[in-house]
Parts: C-alpha cells; sequence; structure tokens
C-alpha cells in the first residue's frame, strides 16, 4: 500500500510537469489569438513565436526523450552464485533478515558506493528485476560487519518498495533537467518551469532522504549500531581516501600517458598503510558534511543521531576484511579495469613499472623546467646536463642560480644553484641505470642506489657549484657510473600537464582576436571566440568540463608563465595589458566592458601573475 501511494504522487508530480507544459501553450495560444485582434497577425506571431519555439522544442523534445529513455545499468562485473557463494549467501540472508526478495543479479563497480535498483513495471506497482552495485573500492575498505551494515542498508530499500519508483523518478529529473537546459534563462516559459522543478526537487528529495533512514534502521536491526555507525563514516572516509589514490597514485601517470594494468589493485594496500590518517578523517567527517533541502540524503550527524536512538541489535563484531567475501578480488580488479578503464592510447604497464615510468617522467619534467629556464638564461638551445657543467667550469654558477633564487645575493645564489642541480643529477643518475624506485603507500618515494640504499646527491652538487670543486664532483660522478650525457632537455616547450584552473575571463581581445581566457597555476589557455558577448561564463564553464586541462592546453593556445619576460599593466578596470616574452614577442590583452568572470576574484588573481612575473 505504501509503494502505491509512493507510485501514485511521483506519477502526479511528473504528470502535473506536463500539465504546466499544456497550460502554457495554451496561454502562448490565447495570447497570440489576443495580440492578433490588437494589431497585424504577422506581428502578433513574430512576438509570440519565441514562446512556441521553447515549450515545443524545449519542453515537448526533453518530454519525449525522457519518456522513451531507458536506465542502463552501471558497468561492473557480474558475479553469479556459482563463482561468488559466500557473497551472495551473505545477501541472500540480509535479504532474507529485512523481509525482502534478494536481488537477480550482483554487480562489482568501480564506484566508492554501494547501490540497488528494481526494474518495475506499470510505473512501479508491479516488481520487476533486481540489481545489486557494490563498488570494488568499497570492499578493499570495509569490515565484514561494516559491509552487512551497507548491504543491509541497501536491502532496505527493498523491502521498503524504494526501488519501485526508479524508473519515474529517472524520466521525471531527465525531463525536467532536459526542458530547463533547452529554455534560455531569460524566456518566462523557463521561469514556470523553473519554479515547478523546484517543487518536484523538493518534494522528490524529502522523501529520499525519509527512505534513508529507513533504510538505516534495517541496517541496525541486522547488523547492530556500531556497525552502521561505523559503514556511514567509513563510506565517506573510503570516499575521500580513493580520490586521494586516484589524485597521488593514477592520475600523474594518466597526464603522462601511462595506466596500471589494475587501476583498483592497489587500494587495499594504501588502506592498511595509511591507518593513523584514516583515524582522523573519521573523527573529523560526520562534523564536515552539512545538509540541504535539495540533498537526497540526510547529513551524516543527522543519520548518526537517528541510529543510536534506535534500539541496539545484539550482534557481534566481525573485524574481517570484507574483501573475503570475492573469490580472486585481483582478478576481479583486472576484469573491471578492463570494462570502465579508458585507455585512450596511453601504455598500460604492470603497477611496478607504471610506477617507476611515472615519478621518471615526472622527475624529466622537472628537470626540463630548469633546463629550459637555463636555456634563457645562458642563450643556449637544447640544454643538457654537459652544458650546465661547461657553465659551472666558466663559473655562472651565480648566473644560473639567479632566476631561481631572485631574492638572493650572486654569491647566495650560486650556492643554493646547488638545489635545482640535484634534480638534474637525479635525472642523470636514473637514465644511467644508475638510481632506482623506492615506493610504499606508507612512505614518501625515494631514489635509492644499486645497493638498495637511499642516494643522495647533493653533496656532490654542493661541489660542484664551486669552480675549485667541480672536478671532484665529476670524479665522484663518474666513480658512481653516473653519465651526465644523460640528462638533457625533452620538452622544449612548457605543458599545462599537472596545471589546475584558478580562474579565468571571458570576452577579451587578445592580439586584436576575440578570446575566452582560462588562467591556469602556470600559465593561460586562450580560446577563440566567437565575439557572443553574452554567456560569457557558461562559455567558461564548458571549456572547462569539456577535456582535462592539459589536453585543453593542446587543443588551444597555451601560454606558459615562464615564456613571459614581462608584463606592462595599462588599465586594471577593464583590464588592459601589453605582454612582452622571452623571444621578444609582444601583443596586447583588453578586457572588454562586457567581460565576464569565472569567478569573482578573476581579475585579482590574474593582475596577481603578473604582478609576480615583473617581481621575478
Amino acid at each position: 500500500m505504501v509503494a502505491s501511494v509512493r507510485a501514485f504522487l511521483s506519477v502526479i508530480m511528473l504528470f502535473g510537469f506536463f500539465v504546466v507544459g499544456l497550460l502554457q501553450l495554451a496561454g502562448a495560444a490565447a495570447l497570440a489569438f489576443w495580440l492578433g485582434t490588437m494589431m497585424p497577425a504577422g506581428i502578433a506571431i513574430k512576438l509570440t513565436l519565441p514562446l512556441f519555439i521553447a515549450l515545443v522544442g524545449g519542453a515537448g523534445v526533453a518530454m519525449w526523450k525522457a519518456m522513451r529513455a531507458k536506465d542502463e545499468p552501471m558497468p561492473g562485473v557480474t558475479l553469479t552464485a556459482n563463482q561468488a557463494p559466500r557473497l551472495w549467501a551473505e545477501v541472500q540472508g540480509l535479504a532474507k533478515a529485512v523481509g525482502a526478495r534478494a536481488p537477480d543479479e550482483i554487480r562489482i563497480v568501480g564506484d566508492v558506493n554501494a547501490a540497488v535498483s528494481e526494474n518495475a513495471k506499470l510505473m512501479g506497482l508491479i516488481p520487476g528485476r533486481r540489481m545489486l552495485y557494490i563498488g570494488l573500492p568499497l570492499l578493499q575498505a570495509l569490515s565484514m560487519s561494516q559491509t552487512r551494515a551497507v548491504l543491509a542498508h541497501e536491502m532496505g530499500h527493498y523491502s521498503g518498495a524504494h526501488t519501485r519508483l526508479g524508473g519515474v523518478a529517472y524520466r521525471g529529473r531527465l525531463a525536467i533537467v532536459g526542458t530547463l537546459g533547452r529554455i534560455g534563462k531569460w524566456n518566462p516559459t523557463g521561469w514556470i518551469f523553473n519554479l515547478y522543478a523546484r517543487l518536484y526537487l523538493l518534494v522528490d528529495n524529502a522523501v529520499s532522504r525519509r527512505q534513508e533512514l529507513q533504510a538505516d534502521a534495517a541496517a541496525v536491526r541486522v547488523a547492530g549500531k556500531q556497525a552502521a555507525v561505523g559503514a556511514l563514516t567509513e563510506v565517506s572516509v573510503a570516499a575521500m581516501a580513493y580520490d586521494f589514490y586516484i589524485g597521488r597514485y593514477v592520475a600523474p601517470g594518466a597526464e603522462f600517458g601511462y595506466l596500471p594494468d589494475n587501476v583498483f589493485g592497489r587500494f587495499g594496500a594504501l588502506v592498511a598503510a595509511r591507518q593513523d590518517e584514516l583515524v582522523r578523517l573519521r573523527a573529523e567527517v560526520p562534523a564536515q558534511q552539512k545538509g540541504g533541502v535539495w540533498d537526497t540524503h540526510p547529513p551524516l550527524g543527522v543519520r548518526i543521531a537517528a541510529i543510536q536512538a534506535l534500539p541496539e541489535s545484539n550482534v557481534g563484531n566481525d573485524p574481517r576484511p570484507a574483501t573475503e567475501l570475492l573469490p580472486d578480488i585481483e582478478m576481479i580488479g583486472r576484469m573491471l579495469h578492463q570494462m570502465v578503464v579508458q585507455t585512450d592510447g596511453r601504455t598500460v604497464l604492470p603497477w611496478d613499472d607504471f610506477t617507476a615510468a611515472t615519478l621518471t617522467a615526472r622527475l624529466q619534467a622537472q628537470a626540463d623546467s630548469i633546463f629550459r629556464e637555463l636555456s634563457r638564461r645562458l642563450g643556449q638551445p637544447n640544454m643538457g646536463l654537459p652544458q650546465v657543467i661547461a657553465a659551472l667550469d666558466a663559473g655562472r654558477a651565480g648566473e644560473m642560480g639567479e632566476p631561481f633564487f631572485p631574492n638572493a645575493t650572486r654569491r647566495e645564489a650560486a650556492a643554493r644553484f646547488a638545489e635545482p642541480l640535484t634534480v638534474l643529477l637525479d635525472l642523470a643518475a636514473v637514465r644511467s641505470g644508475r638510481a632506482f624506485w623506492k615506493t610504499s603507500m606508507a612512505a614518501n618515494t625515494m631514489l635509492v642506489g644499486p645497493d638498495g640504499g637511499e642516494l643522495d646527491l647533493s653533496e656532490i652538487a654542493s661541489l660542484a657549484v664551486v669552480r675549485d670543486t667541480l672536478p671532484q664532483a665529476l670524479a665522484k660522478l663518474a666513480g658512481m657510473g653516473i653519465l651526465i650525457e644523460s640528462a638533457a632537455v625533452v620538452e622544449q616547450t612548457a605543458t599545462a600537464r599537472g596545471a589546475d584552473v584558478i580562474a579565468g575571463m571571458a570576452n577579451l581581445k587578445v592580439g586584436g582576436q576575440d578570446t575566452d581566457v582560462l588562467v591556469l597555476d602556470n600559465g593561460l589557455i586562450m580560446v577563440g571566440a566567437s565575439g557572443d558577448k553574452d554567456h560569457g561564463r557558461e562559455r567558461l564553464i564548458q571549456i572547462i568540463n569539456s577535456a582535462p586541462v592539459h589536453e585543453l592546453a593542446r587543443m588551444h593556445r597555451f601560454l606558459p608563465f615562464e615564456e613571459i619576460r614581462a608584463v606592462n599593466v595599462v588599465k586594471t578596470i577593464p583590464l588592459r595589458a601589453e605582454l612582452e616574452l622571452h623571444n621578444g614577442q609582444k601583443f596586447e590583452l583588453r578586457e572588454s566592458w562586457t567581460g565576464e568572470e569565472l569567478h569573482k576574484k578573476s581579475r585579482e588573481m590574474m593582475l596577481d601573475i603578473f604582478k609576480r612575473i615583473n617581481d621575478v
């Protein structure tokens, strides 16, 4: 009965969206007829045509697509009862405990989450095929008790008939989002649809939050309060840990053109190695989450308080890792990797080789930046370590150190040049096969020598920056088998690899051309604009979302800050600046009065960057 009432309400809300569209269409027709009695019919049609276009071309098309759309299942590895008997036995037992029909299919997916769906019939009134999705990273982070709480929560959605409305809610949201996306913000029809959309989402999200609390209660009955609270906290902690894992260990390699052969393969090791950090996160997570009327889930603190208010269940704690539910986590991870990870032409390597290739590429990129700066300083193209050694032998250490330490005296800069020189020597050691990477999920990466001990070339670098002791430094390098010829610049021009968008300005003239500019932390991406002065901020957001930053820099003109010698700021509002590059090229950057910013501090950030360039 409860499911039928909820289905009825959801259908009524979705039907109401159609009614709003039809009423507006009738109103537009009435307006056109009335205007036709007051003025020539052609003028009346022209005045009301935008309304009809928005209603038919916007709302009508969006609603039609929503009704025909299929809620596709998430990609993942399907495990049968024969393949994963322990997992299936656990899920079926939990389903029985909460009074629900068990799922018909279980899929292991790549998200740090668990979810259920049901392909119900007749607008949710007739039960359908059920699917349970379990994130592989989640199983790598949770204990057995916590996993039981998570799975019992999902089975609670089944016993509460919450999944019956999945198809209706999916199509309703598609219709609303599609309509609003097709109607301009200045069209009056969009204002009415937007108000109804807010009402629809308020009702839908409020129901969703109540359902989450009901499912939490089911988890407590089966797994106990301790496991339920621990699971809620751990899911949030695992999500943050996984983001860190991808950002720290996977994404840098992907930007250099490498991928591991099992992207999920080392997450469990990271969780085990960084327990001290995870303990701190567990204490902070509940306070970090704030709730709102637009959220589909209650904030974590509210959910925990609701759980603590429930009667306790006499369920013991099972601290075993949840991965024991899977027959072969390595095999499943590789299968999932093949299904959900797009290689896009990248080289796929075993984890150890992937890590070494990534770290070497990162070291090369760091060295390239140093080589490019020295090339500009010394006026020599195609810089390498032999040219640096030759300049040191000529007594130019202070001159080479100045761009890296602009506030130091020349003598101080000469001594401190040992720091960037150490990077170049490290690269030479790696390229000579005399240094290797030692990695750990719990500690920082280090270079080690052939004996396995840490390799520290800073003392040799300190000898090399002094002309009298340079021969001694070279002798030490030769004795270690480090060839200075093996270290040279690879990328003659800086890239946007590893950069982040920090600001943006639309409707600028760059060299006389209409341009939208993204401000990175290491340069400017300049995207040719059509001259349209409207929707500048929206264009910037669309550009950012269209591709990764380093790809955008390859697709459009990229100007690294290191190539700018000086900036003459003629005017701050609207911004007008003259940029002079190290190669002698000059061009003007001019903001129009119709310019728009990505955020309110975009102009301020760009001016600050220009000031820092001039201060170097």
